[in-house]
């Protein structure tokens, strides 16, 4: 249970659109470039229904018995533990699978029964399966920036959820979150701001990812903490995003325009 509200400022109507796929349990899939607020959307949400939130972060060596459970050997008995996704199902939680398209394609098969009409688990080593539990509610996000031929999800997978798109938010918002998030002023928030809007220009030429608002906000907490604000930007934001020499240089003359050295 999250006991604190998590701080979230809406862009548009997601919340209302999120409300309302809630009051019919429909699955959501959220879609977003990284660092631009999905998981923490989802974690305000939870605050605002009361409900329980399982994350699953998947990765390539995920597989289903990790969704759904095993058997575990306690001294001299075998044991049925369920998985985070089964937990969820009985539990009545949200069940948040991150960055989906991480996973094998024959693991994500397990959630298809969840995402229509039937709601159940099957829980094949078992031989059972379980009804959802009526406030279970299956969640799901990625990327499609990294989309590849062998990374993506099946369209049979796709059409079973409700699409949220995610971007990063305007400026006016975009500054908000970062004085918020970081506790840094405001004329720093907006230099921040303006000038991840010019290096986010870049991402065609080379950048595999963009300035995110959580590397903004890492770098206002870095300023707030005590660093010149080129440092910074340098550490919080261009460093992680590229090791390219010719890039990196590219990105430093945008921050240095915002944040002359004094």
């Amino acid at each position: 249970m999250i006991i604190q509200e998590p701080f979230y400022q809406p862009v548009a109507n997601e919340v209302g659109v999120f409300m309302a796929a809630w009051s019919r349990r429909l699955p959501v899939m959220l879609k977003g470039p990284t660092g631009c607020g999905k998981t923490r959307f989802l974690e305000h949400m939870a605050w605002r229904l009361k409900r329980p939130l399982i994350t699953v972060a998947c990765h390539e060596d995920l597989t289903s018995s990790d969704l759904v459970g095993r058997f575990l050997i306690e001294g001299d008995a075998t044991v049925w533990q369920d998985g985070p996704l089964t937990k969820a199902v009985r539990e009545g939680a949200i069940c948040y699978l991150d960055e989906i398209v991480e996973a094998r394609t024959d693991t994500t098969v397990v959630i298809h029964p969840l995402t229509d009409h039937r709601r159940h688990l099957p829980i094949e080593k078992l031989g059972t399966e379980i009804n959802a539990h009526p406030d279970f509610m299956l969640v799901i996000s990625y990327n499609p920036g990294y989309q590849t031929v062998l990374k993506d999800l099946k369209p049979s997978t796709k059409q079973r959820f409700v699409g949220m798109n995610f971007t990063y938010p305007p400026a006016e918002v975009e500054t908000r979150i970062v004085m918020k998030e970081a506790g840094l002023d405001e004329s720093r928030s907006k230099a921040l701001v303006a000038a991840a809007d010019k290096a986010r220009n870049l991402k065609d030429q080379g950048l595999q990812e963009v300035t995110s608002t959580r590397a903004l906000i890492y770098a206002g907490a870095l300023m707030v903490a005590g660093l010149e604000s080129l440092e910074a930007c340098t550490m919080a934001i261009i460093n992680p995003q590229t090791d390219d020499p010719e890039l990196s240089e590219a990105l430093l003359e945008i921050f240095r325009t915002f944040f002359p050295e004094r």
